[in-house]
């Protein structure tokens, strides 16, 4: 629905369930446009994960044409990135922040583009990016296509969007916040301590390819590690890791390595990994939206999934918000007899280096203590809270 009037060069706002196939809905125009028109497309995405995915999508489709893109991402060489735009790429495909860090430094000109496209406008136009995403719309020109493409669009976002759009053209194949058609989905309300234990007794009951979504990624990485100790294969997805842990966990993953892939919400967004046969919300997301798109994660191009969210009794209300969100009742379902409890595994503290002995005050052998009353500063200490 979305191509026609795509091509036409009109602008385009689609909204449709996630695993629809929204990348094709913008790339096949796209190249159709640049092969007949020339010019430059530039496509902003939120994370570095769905950047790489999208770039291998368009290269697929566009490979007689021998397209010639740029990936702008965190995390990559910026040298790298710079012979890229040198290069004169046909398609840029950016995340805002690392695009913004390239404009700074002049290593790139916008003013050649005339198609703009933002995947996961929702997010892309929230307020965590908006000032990012504006600092981008003044260096490309007013006289361009705009198409944005989300599975969930407030009518906040909208007015936002039709701000910076000439008439779009809204196509809805489903009304937004409409979760994945063969998706069944079911609720857990337990004690925080529980949770744990519920994961074990979960995956123990559904074998298959599963992604567990956490709140945190020092969670994560706590749960991660415990879901190893239950003797499964395991890899997390966090802004922690750097580029290549989390190109190595997402292909991983892909490829069947990993049975479980414990991640935040950068992986909640466009990520597309055939055969995930169960999402657990290990922690209910902060924002209703979000659960679509994590649930979003299974049951793709027309197959089937499942997906199980935990709530202490206090989510209650959040809960409800899911709810009135997707506009479907979902079951909660009787907590099951729960395996023994099981320790929690810690990652094992860091040894000190050399230079944090060296400048640690831990008062040696016959040395004066410190002034009363006055408070010990550790180099140890400044490290690990993060400053």
């Amino acid at each position: 629905m979305a191509i026609p009037p795509a091509i036409e060069g009109k602008d385009v706002v689609g909204v449709a369930q996630t695993g629809t196939g929204k990348t094709l809905a913008f790339g096949i125009p796209l190249l159709q446009r640049l092969a007949g028109a020339g010019g430059r497309g530039l496509i902003l995405l939120p994370t570095r994960e769905l950047a790489n995915q999208v770039e291998e999508a368009l290269h697929k489709i566009g490979k007689t044409s021998h397209l010639r893109t740029a990936l702008i991402i965190g995390g990559a060489s910026m040298y790298e990135q710079v012979r890229k735009l040198k290069a004169n790429p046909q398609v840029i495909i950016a995340t805002p922040g690392r695009l913004n860090d390239h404009l700074a430094q002049k290593n790139v000109s916008l003013a050649g583009v005339n198609v703009l496209i933002l995947d996961e406008a929702d997010r892309m136009l929230d307020m965590g990016f908006l000032p990012q995403i504006q600092r981008i719309l003044a260096a490309v020109p007013k006289e361009r296509q705009t198409m944005l493409f989300s599975a969930t669009l407030s009518p906040e976002i909208m007015n936002i969007a039709t701000a910076h759009m000439r008439s779009p053209i809204r196509i809805e194949v489903a009304p937004s916040g409409t979760t994945a058609e063969k998706v069944s989905q079911e609720f857990f309300i337990v004690r925080r301590d529980e949770k744990m234990r519920l994961l074990e007794k979960v995956l123990a009951d559904r074998p298959g390819s599963t992604i567990v979504f956490m709140r945190t990624k020092h969670s994560a990485s706590r749960v991660r590690r415990t879901v190893e100790a239950m003797g499964y294969s395991a890899a997390e997805l966090h802004s922690n890791r750097t580029q290549g842990q989390r190109r190595a966990a997402l292909d991983g993953f892909k490829a069947g390595k990993y049975r479980v892939l414990v991640a935040t919400d950068i992986a909640a967004r466009g990520i597309d990994v055939k055969g995930v046969e169960l999402v657990i919300n290990y922690d209910l997301p902060s924002d209703a939206q979000d659960y679509v798109h994590r649930i979003g994660r299974t049951a793709r191009a027309g197959a089937s999934g499942h997906a199980i969210s935990f709530a202490i009794p206090e989510e209650k209300r959040d809960i409800r918000d899911i709810e009135r969100l997707i506009k479907k009742t979902v079951p909660v379902s009787r907590t099951p007899e729960l395996p023994p409890g099981r320790a929690v595994v810690h990652a094992p503290s860091p040894s000190p280096s050399p230079a944090a002995r060296r400048f640690s005050h831990t008062p040696r052998q016959g040395s004066r203590p410190p002034f009363r009353g006055q408070p010990q500063k550790s180099f140890r200490g400044r490290r690990f809270n993060g400053r």
